[in-house]
């Protein structure tokens, strides 16, 4: 799909650092796979919303950028503080208006301020609502945090899922050794929006805990809708969920632990 005129989009402030950038980019995943870009009919052509998109290789966040970029609505992508201070990298993040998450702030809503600010300027800013690569055995979207529910339900904006696959088949996610890369042959990488969230039921509920979360899982079960399309099959009926599995894994740790002890005193007591 060509990239949308966007010309027509009074607030698509690219300048000259993020079109600085595009060129550095663009070559770069045109080489790496062959993209498919769909869904973006489902962007609002004014108005600032989020974009919450699944995370399953360190590099897909440039097929997203790329995506964003020619959709015609330049993505404000939020990003660790601590980059912001790294030679280069800072640099471009800053001159392309990208947003620094401050996670050490104590308020919620103050960590996501610079966000809340760019949707009600009218900006698209992009959230990976898991917060990390999925740790999904089958690459499938994890339970998510609640950043993206608490900055949408804050700010009334529109909510649109994006799933993407294929960048995990050029770096897998965690690959170590001779399959940390594979660069060849050439992949097909699918970046894919659906329509907005529907979260209307929340408008003017406190911002609790519980309406965090089940905002945030309606949030999860969009993009995991918009990448079964693109897979052409059903997630699992169960999220994964990181902590619920650190809890089993310290329970079966501990049940292993009790049990060698109880061998090495009946071996004792022989």
């Amino acid at each position: 799909m060509a990239r949308r005129s966007y010309a027509k989009f009074g607030n698509a402030d690219y300048g000259i650092w993020y079109r600085f950038a595009a060129v550095l980019v663009k070559p770069v995943t045109n080489a790496l796979a062959r993209t498919d870009w769909r869904g973006w009919e489902h962007l609002p052509t004014k108005g600032g919303f989020l974009a919450v998109v699944n995370h399953n290789s360190v590099i897909d966040p440039v097929f997203y950028a790329h995506w964003q970029y020619n959709s015609g609505r330049p993505p404000r992508i939020l990003g660790k503080s601590q980059l912001f201070s790294v030679p280069f990298i800072g640099f471009m993040l800053r001159k392309t208006g990208q947003i620094p998450v401050f996670r050490e702030s104590t308020d919620a809503a103050e960590a996501f301020r610079a966000a809340i600010d760019a949707v009600n300027g009218g900006q698209c800013v992009q959230f990976y609502p898991e917060g990390t690569l999925t740790r999904d055995p089958d690459l499938w979207p994890m339970t998510g945090k609640s950043g993206a529910a608490r900055v949408a339900l804050m700010t009334g904006a529109p909510v649109i899922p994006v799933a993407h696959w294929g960048a995990h088949e050029i770096v897998p996610p965690y690959g170590r050794g001779p399959n940390k890369y594979n660069l060849f042959p050439r992949h097909k990488v699918i970046v894919s929006a659906g329509p907005p969230v529907d979260l209307s039921r929340y408008q003017g509920q406190e911002l609790t805990a519980q309406v965090l979360r089940d905002a945030t899982t309606d949030i999860m079960n969009a993009i995991t809708a918009v990448l079964e399309g693109i897979r052409g099959e059903e997630a699992p009926v169960e999220r994964y969920d990181m902590r619920k599995a650190a809890r089993e894994r310290a329970a079966a740790a501990a049940a292993k632990g009790d049990r060698a002890k109880k061998s090495d005193a009946e071996g004792s007591a022989e």
